[in-house]
C-alpha cells in the first residue's frame, strides 16, 4: 500500500514543484533590483551609491589639510547619506573649515561652511552594459564665520548644483565615471551669482574579491575663462564588512596659491 501512494504521490510532487519554480522564475517578487558595482571616488563623492536600493545608509566622516601659499586649512566634514526608495539616494552634510595663518599672520575666518543638502536617481542601469547614469542637485545654504555669529546674517548665501553622473566598468576590475555639472553662487552681500562649471573625470582598479580600490581623481573647474585642474591619487581599504578608510592626495597643476593637500575619509555602512 506504501508503495502504492508513493508511486501516486511523487508525480503530484515533482509536477507542483515545476510549476511552483517556474512561477518563482516568471515572477520574483523577492528579488532585489539591478544594480553594477562602481567605484565611489573619495574627493567628490556620490550622494549615494549608484542603482542604490532601499534601505541602503552610509555615515561619513572626513578630515583634509590644505597648503596654501599664505594659510593653512584644516577641513572636516560630517555626513549621512540614505536610500528612501530603489535607485534615489538623499543627503545632508555639514563641512567645515579653520583656517591657521601663515607669516603675515593673515587667514579667512573658520566657518561651518555651510548646510548641504542633496539628492541624486539612478536613471539607467544596464547589467548587460555594466553601465550607470545618474542625475542629482546639491542645495547648499552658506554660512558666516564663527566670530560674526551673533552680529548679522547667520546665512550668507546659496549654492545651487545640478549635475550628472555616468559610470562604465571597463572590464572586471577597471572602473571609471564623470561627473559633471555647473555650480551658481549666490551672494547675498551684492546678489551676485558666480558660475563655476566642474567636470570630475575618475578612473580606478577595484582588486578582485575586495572592495579595496587604487585610482585617481581629475577635478577640473572652469571659472571666468580660466581653467584649474587638481589630481588626486587615491586609496580605499577595507578594514571590517561594513568600515571602509579613504585616502586622499590633491596635487593642483597650478600652484600660485593651494599646494598639496591631503584628505582622510572614513566610511561607515550600518
Amino acid at each position: 500500500m506504501n508503495n502504492i501512494i508513493s508511486k501516486l504521490i511523487l508525480p503530484v510532487l515533482l509536477v507542483s514543484t515545476g510549476i511552483t519554480a517556474q512561477h518563482h522564475k516568471e515572477h520574483p517578487t523577492d528579488s532585489l533590483p539591478a544594480k553594477v558595482l562602481h567605484a565611489e571616488p573619495l574627493y567628490i563623492d556620490l550622494i549615494r551609491d549608484l542603482g542604490a536600493r532601499k534601505g541602503e545608509k552610509e555615515w561619513n566622516i572626513g578630515v583634509g589639510l590644505t597648503d596654501n601659499e599664505k594659510y593653512d586649512e584644516y577641513t572636516a566634514l560630517v555626513e549621512y547619506e540614505w536610500a528612501p526608495m530603489d535607485r534615489l539616494g538623499l543627503e545632508i552634510e555639514l563641512p567645515f573649515s579653520l583656517y591657521y595663518p601663515g607669516r603675515n599672520n593673515s587667514a579667512p575666518g573658520s566657518n561651518l561652511n555651510s548646510i548641504k543638502m542633496a539628492g541624486q536617481y539612478s536613471f539607467l542601469v544596464s547589467e548587460k552594459h555594466q553601465a550607470s547614469m545618474a542625475i542629482g542637485y546639491i542645495q547648499e545654504f552658506t554660512m558666516t564665520q564663527f566670530n560674526n555669529y551673533g552680529r548679522g546674517k547667520l546665512f550668507t548665501g546659496l549654492v545651487y548644483n545640478p549635475f550628472l553622473i555616468a559610470a562604465k566598468r571597463l572590464g572586471s576590475n577597471f572602473h571609471s565615471l564623470i561627473y559633471t555639472g555647473p555650480v551658481f553662487d549666490h551672494h547675498f552681500t551684492n546678489n551676485n551669482i558666480a558660475t563655476i562649471w566642474q567636470i570630475n573625470s575618475n578612473i580606478h582598479y577595484m582588486i578582485p574579491g575586495t572592495r579595496n580600490f587604487i585610482g585617481v581623481e581629475f577635478n577640473k573647474e572652469i571659472y571666468n575663462n580660466t581653467f584649474d585642474m587638481t589630481i588626486r591619487p587615491q586609496m580605499r581599504v577595507d578594514l571590517s564588512d561594513n568600515l571602509l578608510v579613504g585616502i586622499v592626495t590633491g596635487i593642483p597643476i597650478d600652484k600660485n596659491n593651494e599646494r598639496f593637500s591631503s584628505f582622510l575619509r572614513l566610511i561607515y555602512e550600518p
